[in-house]
C-alpha cells in the first residue's frame, strides 16, 4: 500500500478542516481501506462563537457519509469539551449519546455525527483516521488476532478488545486511553473491528495509516496463498435466475432486483467444498451486516435460508433489551454453484453496494482462513449490531422507496423516441431497465447500473433470445415488457410496395414482437406483482389511412396478438394492454419526409397536419411514457385487453 499524498495538491489549502477533507478522500479512493460509508475521520480544531469566546470543535465525518466524496458539508461541527465529558458517563444509552451529540453541535443543519465522535474525541491528537482495512481485518478475524498484532507492530498500537460500537466502545477506550495510553502510541487495533491512527497533522496520521495497514498486507501476503483460478463462464439459467428473484422477493415483501458479480474471485470462492461452512460463519466486520446480512444464502433454498433467519432471531431477542420487529428474513448475498454470486436490492444501487461489500470480504475470509481460520465475531455480537437502534436509523433514512422500485421492464426502441422516453419514466419510478436498440450510442445513452444497454437488431431472432438470457442475468427477471420499436416505411400504394419493404416492416413491427413476448412469458408469469406487457400500437389501427398499408397491417396484427396474449395470459396473471399513439412527431419515425409525405395524403399542410386533433394539441413521447408507467401500475392492475389512444382525439376512431 502506498500513500496517495501529494504536496502539490495541498498548496492552496488554509485550514486544518481543508487538509482533513483531502486525506479523507485519499482514504476513500482505496476500496481495500473503506467502502460506501465505512470508516471516518475527524480534526479538533479552534472556532470563535458569536460572542467572541474560543472553543475547541471536533469536525467528525457525518453518519452515513462515504469518505471518497465528502465535503465540508459531510462534517459534523460538535464542541469538543462536551464530547470528553460523555466518555467520563458511567452509563448512556446510544439514542441518548446521539441526542447529546446532535445537542452539542454548532450548526442545526449538519449531519448526525458518526457514532465513534466520543472515540474520536479523547483520543489525544489533531487528526484521527479510522478504517476497515481488507488486511488489518483479515488479520484480526483469527483466532490468533492479538499475537498476530502485536508480531506486526509491537507495542506501537494499542489492543481494544471487540465492544459494540456506540458508547459502550466510547467508555471502554476511555478507560483503556487514561490507564495504558503511552506517548509512543500511534494508533489502536479495535478486535473484529477495524484500526484508528492519529497524528497532530493530516499527512502524519494518513500516513501512519498507510503504512500500518502495509504491513499488515506484508505480514498476510507472505504467509498465504492468493492464486486464484480464471472464472469459467456464467451460464443463463434465466428460468433459474428468475424463480430465485420471486422466492427473494416474496419473502421480503416486495420486488426486488438480483445482479451478478462474476469475477475470478467471486468464482473461486463460490466453487469451494468448503463454501457452506466457511462463508456462514459471519461477517469480516459488524459495519457489513446492514449490506450483506449475517451470512449469504449458499445455494438456492431460501425457504431454509428463512427458517435459520427465525429460529437466529428468536434465539437472540432476549439479548437486546428493548423490544424487537423482525426484520425481512431475506437474504442480501446468494453463493450458488451454478448461478454464481448474486446481491439483492430494492434497488440496484442496493444491490451493487452489497456486491462491493461482499466481495471486498471475499478475500478477507480466503486469507483469514489460510492464516489459521476465519473466525469472525459471533451470533451474539453480530444479532446485537444488526438490531442496534442506530442501524435501523440509517435504514429509515432511506426513506420510502419509488413505486416501481426492484422491478424490471424490457423495452425496445430504447434509444430515441418513445423508447427513450420510457425508460427514463420507468427509471425515475425506480425499475431497473433492459434496453434494446439497434443505435450503437445506446451504452452511452444510458450509462448507468440500473440500466442494462443492448444492441440488438431487433429483426434477428437469436440475437433477441440472447438479449432476454443477458438482460435476465443482468437483474433476475423481466416483470414488464415495452414492446416499442418499428419502422414506418416511405408512404406508398399497395400496387407499388416492394415485398422487401413488406417483410422487412412485418419483422420488426411484429414478429420480433411476437419472439419476445414468447421469450418473456415465463419470466412475466414470475413477476412478484404480475406481470405486464405494453404494445406501442398505432391511430392507424381503428383508423388507418392511405399510403401506409404495411405499418398500419403490422400495427393491427401485433394489437390482435395482443388482445389473444390477453386471454391466454390472464390465468398466469399476466395483463397485456396497448397504447393508441398518433402525432408523436419528437420520435424518429417523424422524419421530414414522412411528415410531408403523410401531410400530403390528406391534403393538408405540415403545419395542419401537426394540429389535426380534437384538442388541437401535441403529443409527446414523454406524454406516452407517462402512460405507459401507469399502465404497469396499480391504478391499471385490473384492466387488461384494452386498447387506450393517446392522440389528442382523432374524430375517424371516436
Amino acid at each position: 500500500m502506498q500513500s496517495r499524498w501529494n504536496d502539490s495538491d495541498t498548496q492552496q489549502f488554509t485550514t486544518a478542516l481543508d487538509f482533513r477533507i483531502y486525506t479523507s478522500r485519499l482514504l476513500g479512493a482505496d476500496a481495500s481501506l473503506v467502502l460506501h460509508g465505512g470508516g471516518n475521520t475527524s480534526v479538533k480544531a479552534q472556532y470563535t462563537t458569536l460572542f467572541g469566546d474560543h472553543e475547541t470543535l471536533l469536525y467528525i465525518k457525518g453518519s452515513g457519509h462515504d469518505l471518497g466524496t465528502i465535503d465540508q458539508r459531510g462534517f459534523a461541527p460538535v464542541r469538543l469539551n462536551e464530547l470528553v465529558r460523555m466518555a467520563q458517563l458511567p452509563t448512556l444509552s446510544d439514542a441518548d449519546m446521539v441526542n447529546a451529540m446532535r445537542c452539542a453541535m454548532i450548526d442545526s443543519s449538519a449531519p448526525t455525527p458518526s457514532v465513534e465522535a466520543i472515540l474520536h474525541a479523547i483520543i489525544p491528537a489533531t487528526f484521527v483516521d479510522h478504517t476497515h482495512a481488507d488486511a488489518v481485518l483479515t488479520i484480526l478475524d483469527t483466532p490468533h488476532a492479538e499475537q498476530y498484532v502485536r508480531d506486526i507492530y509491537g507495542d506501537r498500537l494499542l489492543i481494544i478488545p471487540y465492544v459494540m460500537p456506540g458508547f459502550a466502545l466510547a467508555r471502554q477506550c476511555a478507560l483503556q486511553l487514561a490507564s495504558e495510553l503511552k506517548p509512543h502510541h500511534e494508533g489502536l487495533i479495535l478486535l473484529n473491528h477495524g484500526i484508528f491512527t492519529w497524528g497532530d497533522d493530516a499527512r502524519s496520521s494518513y500516513e501512519r495509516m498507510i503504512h500500518y495497514v502495509d504491513l499488515a498486507e506484508q505480514f498476510v501476503n507472505a504467509r498465504i496463498n492468493r492464486h486464484v483460478p480464471p472464472a469459467p463462464p456464467l451460464p443463463a439459467m434465466r428460468q433459474a435466475r428468475a424463480q430465485l428473484r420471486a422466492a427473494i422477493s416474496h419473502v421480503m415483501g416486495a420486488p426486488v432486483v438480483t445482479v451478478p458479480r462474476h469475477t475470478d474471485t467471486t468464482a473461486a470462492f463460490v466453487a469451494r467444498t468448503d463454501v457452506h461452512d466457511v462463508a456462514q460463519r459471519g461477517c469480516v466486520t459488524p459495519d457489513h451486516i446492514i449490506r450483506t446480512r449475517q451470512i449469504p444464502l449458499v445455494g438456492r433454498d431460501v425457504t431454509a435460508y428463512v427458517d435459520r433467519y427465525h429460529a437466529w432471531f428468536e434465539r437472540y431477542k432476549a439479548y437486546v433489551n428493548a423490544p424487537l420487529t423482525m426484520l425481512d428474513p431475506a437474504p442480501r448475498v446468494v453463493l450458488d454453484p451454478e448461478l454464481g454470486m448474486l446481491t439483492v436490492g430494492r434497488r440496484v444501487r442496493e444491490a451493487v453496494i452489497a456486491a462491493d461489500v461482499y466481495s471486498q470480504s471475499i478475500p478477507v475470509i480466503t486469507a483469514a482462513e489460510q492464516l489459521g481460520g476465519f473466525a469472525p465475531l459471533g451470533d451474539v455480537d453480530l444479532f446485537a449490531i444488526e438490531y442496534w437502534e442506530l442501524e435501523q436509523i440509517k435504514l429509515k433514512l432511506l426513506g420510502t422507496p419509488p413505486r416501481l422500485s426492484g422491478e424490471i421492464a424490457l423495452v425496445t426502441g430504447a434509444a430515441s423516441g418513445i423508447g427513450r422516453a420510457c425508460v427514463e419514466a420507468l427509471l425515475s419510478q425506480g425499475a431497473a431497465v433492459i434496453a434494446l436498440d439497434i443505435n450503437p450510442n445506446l451504452p452511452t445513452i444510458f450509462n448507468r447500473p440500473d440500466v442494462c444497454a443492448l444492441v440488438c437488431d431487433i429483426s434477428d431472432e437469436q440475437a433477441l433470445i440472447n438479449a432476454v438470457d443477458t438482460g435476465v442475468t443482468a437483474f433476475g427477471g423481466i416483470d414488464m415488457l415495452v414492446l416499442n420499436a418499428g419502422i414506418f416505411p416511405k408512404s406508398r400504394t399497395i400496387q407499388s410496395m416492394p415485398s422487401a419493404e413488406w417483410r422487412q416492416t412485418m419483422a420488426i413491427n411484429l414478429d420480433a414482437n411476437v419472439i419476445l413476448m414468447r421469450e418473456c412469458h415465463g419470466m412475466l408469469k414470475l413477476a412478484p406483482k404480475g406481470g405486464r406487457v405494453v404494445v406501442i400500437g398505432s391511430k392507424n389501427v381503428p383508423a388507418p389511412g392511405p399510403g401506409a398499408a404495411a405499418y398500419s397491417a403490422s400495427k393491427a396484427a401485433i394489437t390482435q396478438l395482443s388482445r389473444v396474449a390477453a386471454l391466454e395470459w390472464g390465468n398466469d396473471n399476466i395483463r397485456v394492454n396497448v397504447i393508441h399513439p398518433n402525432q408523436v412527431f419528437d420520435t424518429g419515425i417523424w422524419s421530414d419526409d414522412v411528415l410531408t409525405n403523410r401531410a400530403a395524403s390528406y391534403g393538408l399542410s405540415v403545419d395542419d397536419y401537426k394540429k389535426n386533433n380534437i384538442l388541437h394539441t401535441t403529443i409527446t413521447s414523454h406524454d406516452v411514457a407517462r402512460l405507459v408507467v401507469e399502465l404497469c401500475g396499480d391504478v391499471f392492475a385490473r384492466t387488461t385487453g384494452a386498447q387506450i389512444p393517446i392522440d389528442g382525439g382523432n374524430d375517424r376512431v371516436i
